[in-house]
């Protein structure tokens, strides 16, 4: 008899894989996590390349709440072990990569007892459209499960198709040592922090350098997307404003050829001066564009449609592929969901986006009902409800946009309150909709990255006008009522610097409002 398979079958264990493997374990729930290398975390053994991680790690924050704790620590998985934070591995604000792999060796050892090590997977299958998958690793074992959850973050580095890309050095490969660049001029490609990470790395040491890309540098402090160029890693951008021999150039490259004396010579075509071609001399090129998920281990009948220049998985609100039923991912492949906006490629992110995912596994295939309380429908115990969620939630503050809060009414007077769904899931949890729902999340607004947030002649909105509220900028609660066949009504919540939503006259009394015009007569 073959063996049964398994409930689910986890392929990676980075920090995704085992925030997965942990919930799974605390479930009961019949699982195994492949790991092509030797130990948890393996991607933090080598990335980033110059050992600083850009996610922050603030340990004294002024509350002994460990959910507003959250919203500044980056780093830390989600358990019940006060010791498993990764604020007592480090001191730093920006620690370094080999505190992370520390960590995460040390959550495994103690949470995810089913990991099998040194175990590559190297091919998927499926017995027909809606069998067990099949996943065979390089030693030719087989692993077969009801449901398969991808959490490898990226295997392949993102290359741009540049005629004679392949001369040149690769972020994940390029020499580290700024010695090895002393004296010689160095074209960075890419404008992201692995960009900026290594031209920071060669000041002191190159003759002149670098940063190119087609589009316009945008800087996280503007954006509010942590993944655009932090100030950790800009200190490069004084070198080119004050005139020290280094540049960034706004321009498409479009051939790189390698010299017969292992010198290139780089066509730039400049954006900012009509496409202008120039020709441009460097002793080294190093590509820093990103990386890519690498689809080749899927067999036909499972290959999941891919989005985003073929970068990620296309995914559902569960975390689904779109035309592969069963096949999950988690982590850092889920950023279709909120790509260059949001936070599903960071561990402050997907970690909610994790729990989520376990939970959509525990209602559908499972029987488990998603974790909620009932309430009375009504404006005043709603009101309270959400203003200590707002108040509180890390998910919501994380996870922007992308996790809401639910309120389901009932139609008999009653509600309830469930935390955390993926926006846009449809279905159960949240019923047929006929009675409505409230969806609770934390935004900011449209035009939050069109202005410099340190001009204050411009963008000023006034924190005691909740009559202004939908203008604000910043991250502030935003409630929308839900019927089905109807579109939604919506309601901002003022924005406030400290991120407290408590003031009766500003914030409750407009939200209770709101929610009383949405209720039952009944309930008011």
């Amino acid at each position: 008899m073959p063996d049964e398979p398994l409930d689910h079958l986890v392929i990676g264990a980075g920090p995704a894989g085992l925030q997965l493997a942990h919930f799974l374990e605390r479930a009961g729930r019949s699982h195994l996590v492949l790991e092509a290398g030797a130990r948890p975390g393996m991607f933090f053994t080598t990335f980033p390349r110059h050992r600083r991680l850009i996610s922050i790690n603030k340990k004294h924050t002024g509350t002994a709440d460990p959910e507003l704790n959250l919203r500044m620590d980056w780093n830390s998985l989600l358990s019940d072990d006060p010791e498993l934070l990764f604020t007592r591995y480090s001191d730093r604000y920006f620690p370094d990569a080999e505190d992370m792999v520390r960590y995460l060796a040390d959550f495994a050892g103690t949470h995810c007892p089913r990991i099998a090590y040194r175990t590559r997977a190297a091919h998927i299958t499926r017995d027909g459209a809606a069998g067990p998958f099949r996943v065979t690793d390089e030693r030719g074992g087989t692993h077969t499960a009801r449901r398969l959850v991808v959490a490898t973050g990226f295997g392949l580095p993102n290359v741009p198709p540049i005629p004679g890309v392949e001369t040149a050095d690769l972020y994940g490969t390029a020499p580290t040592d700024p010695s090895d660049y002393t004296g010689r001029r160095v074209l960075v490609i890419g404008k992201g922090n692995s960009a900026f990470e290594t031209a920071g790395n060669l000041i002191e040491t190159a003759a002149v350098v670098h940063v190119a890309g087609p589009r316009s540098l945008r800087l996280a402090w503007r954006t509010h997307f942590v993944g655009h160029l932090r100030a950790v890693n800009n200190d490069f951008l004084d070198t080119y404003q004050l005139k020290s021999q280094n540049a960034v150039l706004d321009g498409d490259v479009r051939r790189i050829e390698r010299r017969p004396d292992g010198t290139y010579l780089v066509t730039v075509a400049f954006v900012r001066a009509d496409e202008v071609t120039k020709d441009i001399p460097y002793d080294r090129v190093i590509v820093c564009t990103g990386f890519r998920m690498d689809a080749s281990i899927f067999g036909e009948g499972c290959r999941p449609e891919l989005a985003i220049q073929d970068r990620f998985p296309a995914l559902t609100p569960a975390y689904e592929s779109v035309n592969v039923p069963g096949l999950y991912f988690a982590g850092t492949l889920t950023q279709s969901r909120d790509f260059k906006r949001g936070t599903s490629g960071f561990i402050h992110g997907f970690r909610y986006g994790v729990r989520a995912l376990h939970r959509i596994l525990e209602l559908r295939h499972h029987g488990v009902a998603w974790p909620a309380r009932d309430l009375p429908a009504g404006p005043g115990p709603l009101a309270a409800a959400v203003i200590e969620r707002v108040n509180r939630s890390s998910a919501l503050f994380q996870q922007f946009g992308v996790l809401a809060d639910v309120i389901a009414l009932d139609g008999r007077g009653g509600a309830r309150y469930l935390e955390e769904v993926p926006a846009g899931l449809t279905g159960p949890p949240l019923g047929d909709g006929a009675d409505g729902h409230f969806a609770i999340t934390l935004e900011y607004g449209p035009d939050h990255d069109r202005h410099d947030p340190f001009d204050l002649s411009v963008g000023r909105i006034s924190q005691s006008d909740a009559n202004r509220a939908h203008e604000g900028h910043y991250l502030h609660p935003v409630v929308r009522f839900h019927r089905a066949g109807a579109p939604p009504t919506v309601h901002h919540v003022t924005e406030n610097l400290e991120n407290e939503w408590t003031s009766e006259e500003v914030h409750v009394a407009p939200l209770r409002a709101f929610l009383a015009r949405h209720l039952a007569p009944a309930a008011v």
